[in-house]
């Protein structure tokens, strides 16, 4: 571009004081770079120059202002390298119409027209368009007249709020008002249709999140509390006022002064969160993943403390103005569909008692005055929701009020009897209670009553086990108790639903959930700091001691139940009769299975498979029997080892099975197997074994057996079984663990015995990567006996350790491995437990250290906690005794860590 012709360009007027526009337009001139090095120069200078100022404070509204403003320049002297005809111009639209840019945005621009263009202008377009896409510009654009984009917004309401907030970047600017004019409301998505359909896109927008603003890894801009929730306000609200700016309704009503700066501060910080992870992105990112929130956390100055780490500390904060802009976001809503739905409508007024009356269908104090009269009406109203299934939401009005008046909720309001009662009476209601005590989070009741649950309102912990926050997290663990009294409960929670149903008092169960993590981030053992609130709490509402007494018992035992069918041996009868003794009665079996399945439900949807169903349903079960036959006559070992014995000898003889070769199979068979295994099972693997030893054609090659089947009902159902008979050597458990692992199955459960023939029969319990059994699929169960045969014959040479990529979550914690082995008296075996990072090969590395230091191993319970395992394997020195040199103990626990931390995959240090 050369002097004359950029005398014709006009200067960009508006003033962007860190871009030197003289210097560019000589540059443009002079002709010693081309004109791309030119503008790929100044959005490079721009870009590092922002990204400082951001990184050294700048106020962030500032940036995104000046990033739209610069484009808006570059557009300007990008527009005018081409000559265009007079009914042509370049409009900014979306986000960018709005004169708003994030570093990593798009920059929708729409090239419009009044009539179609000519050859030479489309030509022209497509030159200017590659020439930004050149610059490496996120350039989203669209080429229409002004009767397609009123065609088009009519039928899309995506498209009609993008046009809603366009403007003229450069060109003929009547086109733009002549657009603007022809979207008013009285022509195009009256105010009713647009308020109806942006609500609707934001409650779909809402379910694709999970409806909450909580989610480990949240979407800044779409979740729940998030950007979208703040311009979905914006946009209604703009519509049916017909302003620019919602600054413009400030003292209109429309909102208070305080909602004002609550939406703009809970904006400035989104912004500034999106901002920062935009840069560490490279990309226009807006999920806030793991890797991202510890970077900004430090960004932004947060530090790691005794109690919580700098990241949980940023979440935290993140957390609970999402939560805010959430509950004005409902506010603000309910009041545009109050003036604009219900505008004009007769609603019917009908008193339900002297402080509350039903509007229509929502409901609303009968005097302004009400919660200052009669501050127990905070909690009344919350009871006559639950109390009344047509009462469909709140008043804007009186949620207003609410929020005004929650400061009234104090030490005399929390010890006052007619409010104790109030919150009993919601508590004990048939319908919706949850939903109620969401409502009263929502609004700001419920931390207020409950302090120790304010405490954790928005407190999460920095793992991919819990996926939610605490307060979060205690809502859906009451959701889920409420859900088992539900008619297809009886389907999905069967045993939970029977539990509930014979309840004695199903609101101490709901206690319970509400306390059981109340004292999380405190330090210490949250079960037991918990049993001190929930007793007080027990006290203040009047609870008897027994009731009182049962509360704390489940808040302290809450992990007690699934931490015993998940990592001990629940077919051992030391340990059923163990557990039975803690539990004591079946009243306590009830309430605990209720809440172990609520919480688990809870914590982690994924975590719930069929496989932790059947051990929480068996573990049950056996407990359930336990207490029937009394504490003091526990279940003898040699009883189940007889009743066993007589039950597989009854299915072997009806197959026709000889009994003295069952017989000589099952001399070479210990006790343990018999105690352990169901008589199902011991008859599926005997007749196995007896074919594979009638065979004739028996050879070094068909030694080895790979039985699989899916678990029917009973012991492990929920799981398919993979039985492996094969000669005894070091190697096999480390050959069958990562012959399953390249085939992406998850092992939950091992039974390792060895016969006195010199084999060793291996029973694995395995998932597939969806937490699932793999049913009937005959090919795939083929495929598994393939792999295992095929990796039992390399097993005296074997030293292959699986290398899958370890996936991209699972990289960002680098979780130091533990390892403790213990000998209890008696036991015929040690315990040993290792807590690691989770990654794909671990078990199979784990099977290498137990050769390398000469450990053989006789059961494992494997269980996955999102990004750690937490692993129990019984385990004896190459003797088959117990480990008890506590300095050996000792050096085999130190050398466990180091070689698991060795080859832990992770990402580089966190600086």
């Amino acid at each position: 571009m050369n002097s004359m012709q950029l005398a014709h360009i006009p200067h960009f007027e508006k003033p962007l004081f860190f871009f030197d526009q003289s210097r560019f337009r000589r540059d443009l001139a002079e002709g010693a770079k081309s004109t791309l090095e030119i503008f790929r120069d100044a959005v490079g200078a721009a870009s590092t120059h922002m990204a400082r100022r951001f990184r050294e404070g700048e106020d962030v509204r500032t940036l995104v202002y000046e990033r739209a403003l610069f484009v808006d320049c570059l557009l300007h002297y990008a527009w005018y390298q081409f000559q265009w005809p007079d009914n042509i111009s370049l409009l900014a639209v979306g986000g960018y119409g709005r004169g708003e840019l994030h570093p990593k945005s798009d920059i929708d621009l729409l090239v419009l027209t009044s009539d179609k263009p000519d050859d030479a202008t489309i030509d022209n377009i497509e030159r200017l368009v590659a020439f930004l896409w050149d610059l490496k510009l996120d350039i989203g654009h669209s080429v229409r007249t002004i009767e397609h984009c009123l065609e088009m917004a009519a039928e899309d309401i995506t498209i009609a709020t993008n046009l809603l907030e366009c403007r003229t970047v450069v060109g003929n600017p009547a086109l733009c008002e002549t657009l603007t004019e022809r979207m008013t409301p009285d022509r195009i998505w009256p105010a009713d249709e647009f308020f109806s359909a942006k609500y609707a896109e934001q409650q779909q927008r809402h379910s694709k999140q999970q409806g909450a603003e909580y989610n480990l890894e949240p979407n800044i801009k779409n979740a729940p509390g998030g950007l979208r929730d703040i311009q979905t306000i914006n946009w209604v609200a703009k519509r049916y006022f017909q302003v620019r700016t919602l600054k413009q309704l400030q003292g209109k009503g429309f909102f208070t002064e305080e909602e004002f700066a609550i939406l703009q501060s809970g904006e400035d910080f989104l912004w500034r969160v999106r901002y920062g992870l935009h840069l560490l992105a490279g990309r226009p990112e807006e999920r806030l993943l793991f890797d991202y929130q510890r970077e900004l956390a430090r960004e932004f100055g947060y530090r790691d403390n005794e109690s919580n780490l700098a990241v949980e500390q940023f979440m935290h904060n993140y957390y609970r103005i999402v939560m805010a802009l959430r509950e004005l976001n409902d506010v603000l809503l309910q009041f545009l569909d109050e003036v604009i739905l219900q505008r004009g409508k007769h609603l019917p007024v009908t008193p339900i008692n002297e402080r509350f009356q039903l509007r229509g269908n929502t409901i609303e104090v009968a005097v302004t005055r009400t919660f200052i009269e009669h501050p127990p009406a905070l909690l009344e109203i919350f009871v006559l929701m639950s109390n009344h299934p047509e009462i469909q939401g709140v008043r804007a009005s009186t949620i207003r009020l609410i929020r005004e008046h929650r400061h009234l909720i104090d030490d005399q309001f929390r010890a006052d009897p007619a409010n104790t009662r109030l919150f009993m009476q919601l508590l004990r209601s048939p319908k919706g209670l949850s939903t109620q005590l969401t409502r009263m989070t929502r609004y700001g009741v419920l931390g207020r009553y409950l302090p120790e649950f304010g405490r954790v309102t928005g407190q999460m912990q920095h793992d991919l086990f819990h996926i939610y926050t605490v307060d979060a997290h205690t809502l859906q663990v009451v959701r889920n108790m409420r859900s088992f009294l539900d008619e297809d409960a009886w389907e999905k929670f069967p045993l939970a639903a029977e539990v509930l149903s014979r309840m004695r008092k199903p609101e101490l169960l709901y206690i319970a959930g509400l306390y059981h993590d109340i004292a999380k981030g405190r330090g210490g053992d949250h079960s037991k700091l918990g049993v001190m609130d929930a007793d007080a709490f027990c006290r203040r509402h009047g609870l008897s001691a027994r009731d009182r007494r049962l509360v704390c018992w489940l808040v302290e035992k809450h992990l007690l139940m699934s931490a015993v069918s998940q990592k001990q041996d629940i077919s051992d009868p030391e340990v059923v009769h163990a557990f039975a003794a803690e539990v004591g009665d079946r009243e306590h079996l009830d309430y605990l299975y209720a809440l172990t399945v609520a919480d688990i439900n809870a914590t982690n949807p994924d975590l719930w498979n069929s496989w932790r169903a059947s051990l929480m349903r068996q573990l049950y079960q056996y407990t359930q029997r336990a207490l029937r036959r009394g504490l003091e006559n526990p279940i003898d070992r040699d009883e189940i080892y007889e009743e066993t014995q007589a039950q597989a000898r009854n299915m072997l003889r009806a197959i026709g099975l000889p009994s003295n070769a069952v017989e000589d199979i099952w001399s070479e068979m210990g006790e343990d197997y018999f105690v352990r295994e169901s008589a199902d099972n011991i008859a599926w693997h005997t007749a196995a074994i007896y074919q594979l030893q009638k065979d004739p054609a028996r050879n070094a090659d068909s030694d080895t057996l790979v039985l699989t089947r899916n678990s029917g009902p009973g012991e492990h159902d929920g799981a398919t079984e993979v039985f492996v008979y094969t000669p005894d050597r070091p190697n096999v458990f480390a050959a069958v663990v990562t012959g399953l692992d390249m085939l992406n199955l998850n092992i939950h459960d091992a039974r390792l015995y060895s016969s006195a023939g010199g084999y060793t029969l291996d029973t694995f319990y395995v998932l597939d990567e969806s937490g699932q059994p793999l049913l009937d699929e005959p090919q795939r169960l083929e495929q598994i006996r393939n792999t295992l045969q095929k990796e039992l014959k390399l097993v005296e040479d074997y030293s292959k350790v699986i290398k899958r990529r370890t996936p991209r979550r699972l990289k960002m914690f680098h979780l130091p491995s533990q390892a403790h082995i213990s000998t209890e008296p008696g036991d015929s075996y040690s315990t040993l437990e290792i807590t690691s990072a989770d990654r794909p090969g671990l078990l199979a590395r784990i099977a290498r250290i137990f050769i390398s230091h000469d450990l053989r191993l006789h059961n494992a319970k494997i269980s996955t906690l999102g990004e750690r395992v937490e692993d129990i394997f019984h385990i004896t020195d190459a003797n088959s005794e117990p480990l008890t040199d506590m300095a050996l103990i000792e050096i085999l626990e130190q050398s466990i860590c180091q070689e698991l931390d060795a080859h832990q995959a992770t990402l580089p240090p966190q600086p």
